[in-house]
């Protein structure tokens, strides 16, 4: 029971987490390009962990440092970059409604080349909270925008990653520690990041205008909670609860975005509560033993 209460507090926390990161890309996106919020965002969260690298590479075999880096590159380096290009040109709506289909990849994904056994009742919860997800974002008064399918597909390529780096995690890396895990993946990426930051001008505009410093601050931000603290929170969740289970955080987090609308002064409708009960059922049934 303990246990099981631990997971859920973890599942709570990454939400927050995570949930929080559209608002903090949208005001990075305000001043600085979609390849820079990304890169600070990747860089400033390697640059948290580097200082734990150094006794991570003891404990962890180096046999496993290929399989690590590239967990690196599946679940933070190329998502980070794909959802900000994506979110220039399609809505947050979009986007929320394809990200959750990370489940569901992380399903296929398993039963495909992870030798996975999925019972049915898992495979109901995944759908379940999906419908719910998707009530959840029709349910407004605003009209969700289908264009620009070709920046959508970039979100779908980010749940693909996303679910097969769950898997991946889940088969080879769960019997190491998630810090050590995160404190080799994520610097392993400070370099390739921090390429990107110079060849797309960044340094060169640094500026003291209020504009940048905010787009910048969301960036670290983004960077420090979200990645660095986020992705410690999650390989610690797919350790203790599985990959199904963790994967469906994506479900959470638009719950996170509703209360940031709430504080923002927008209107929440008694349907978008229930869509919210929805996908927390998805959810329960999911993970139920």
């Amino acid at each position: 029971m303990k246990n099981s209460w631990i997971n859920w507090l973890l599942f709570l926390l990454i939400c927050i987490i995570w949930g929080s990161s559209f608002i903090l890309m949208k005001a990075g996106l305000q001043r600085l390009s979609a390849f820079q919020v990304a890169a600070i965002r990747i860089s400033s969260g390697a640059i948290v962990l580097v200082p734990f690298a150094f006794s991570a590479l003891r404990r962890i075999p180096s046999s496993k440092y290929p399989l690590i880096i590239l967990t690196g590159f599946l679940g933070t380096f190329f998502p980070a970059f794909l959802f900000c290009i994506a979110e220039t040109r399609i809505d947050s709506a979009i986007a929320g409604i394809i990200n959750a289909l990370t489940p569901l990849f992380t399903l296929i994904i398993g039963v495909m080349f992870f030798s996975a056994t999925i019972p049915l009742k898992k495979w109901l919860g995944v759908v379940v909270g999906f419908a719910g997800l998707c009530f959840l974002l029709a349910s407004g008064d605003e009209k969700i925008n289908f264009g620009y399918l070709g920046f959508s597909l970039l979100v779908l390529i980010a749940t693909i990653l996303y679910g097969t780096n769950v898997n991946l995690i889940n088969k080879y890396l769960k019997s190491y520690r998630s810090l050590d895990i995160a404190s080799i993946s994520l610097p392993s990426l400070l370099i390739p990041a921090l390429g990107v930051l110079y060849f797309t001008g960044f340094f060169s505009q640094i500026n003291t205008s209020p504009a940048w410093i905010k787009s910048t601050g969301a960036s670290l931000v983004l960077g420090v909670i979200g990645t660095a603290i986020g992705t410690l929170v999650f390989y610690n969740l797919i350790k203790r609860a599985g990959p199904v289970f963790s994967s469906m955080v994506t479900y959470g987090i638009p719950f996170i975005a509703l209360g940031w609308g709430v504080l923002d002064g927008e209107v929440i409708f008694p349907l978008q509560i229930v869509c919210m009960m929805i996908i927390l059922a998805g959810v329960f049934l999911a993970n139920r033993k």
